[in-house]
């Protein structure tokens, strides 16, 4: 499981996803919103555990939420919301 910073505005909060979780947000994101299917950080296999792995993949995964943010400014798309958990920190 990786536990992401997220930051929007003024606001930041951390979400607990597995990197196929993350997979699955893009496969669908990909075929709904056409983003690049090579935004997502790949998936490795070899080491797949070491220490410094797991945190690279981390920040890595931390910068493509950022970047999916960056690329829908205004409205997020349902799935991502839900990803995100905006529905727990829209007041």
């Amino acid at each position: 499981v990786y536990i992401i910073q997220v930051s929007v505005g003024n606001h930041q909060w951390t979400v607990k996803h597995r990197y196929s979780d993350f997979h699955d947000l893009h496969e669908k994101l990909v075929s709904e919103k056409k983003i690049d299917k090579n935004l997502l950080p790949p998936k490795k296999i070899i080491g797949k555990n070491s220490k410094s792995l797991v945190e690279k993949r981390q920040k890595e995964l931390e910068v493509y939420l950022q970047t999916l943010l960056v690329k829908f400014p205004i409205t997020a798309p349902k799935v991502l919301s839900h990803f995100l958990h905006f529905h727990l920190y829209v007041s």
